[in-house]
């Protein structure tokens, strides 16, 4: 695991990479997500920083978290009923298996869903642009 240093360094280059303006309150919030292995909502995150001595709102989390997402620096996931998760994520296409239970996150890269979409598409009088897959499921360690 990364350290408080280590990850907001890293948070900040991955804001300047995205031409997204690194504020104090992002990269915090990006820096708590670089610490995360899986995801987080915005109150987990909070309660992080908070404990962590860091003077933040929650709904500096929220917004910070709304720009990282509409900047594609973050995945949005919605495996937990009326609650966003938030995961920093590898770059490129890919979809996200997430384990129900502990909510573990494994990132799946080898997408086969592009041919079947477009038919699909097609079909409707569609064109296929976009797709995002998250699959719930249990890990091995839960079941």
């Amino acid at each position: 695991m990364e350290g408080a240093g280590q990850a907001e360094a890293r948070a900040a280059a991955l804001l300047q990479e995205r031409g997204v303006k690194a504020t104090q309150q992002r990269v915090r919030v990006l820096a708590e997500l670089v610490r995360e292995p899986n995801d987080a909502t915005a109150q987990e995150l909070h309660e992080r920083l908070r404990a962590r001595g860091r003077r933040i709102g929650l709904a500096t989390v929220y917004r910070s978290l709304a720009v990282l997402a509409d900047e594609g620096v973050v995945d949005v996931l919605a495996h937990r009923p009326g609650e966003a998760c938030y995961r920093l994520c590898g770059g490129g296409h890919h979809h996200h298996l997430v384990c129900s239970s502990c909510h573990r996150v494994v990132e799946l890269s080898d997408c086969r869903l592009d041919p079947w979409l477009d038919a699909v598409a097609a079909e409707h009088g569609f064109r296929s642009v976009e797709h995002r897959l998250e699959l719930s499921g249990r890990c091995a360690d839960c079941r």
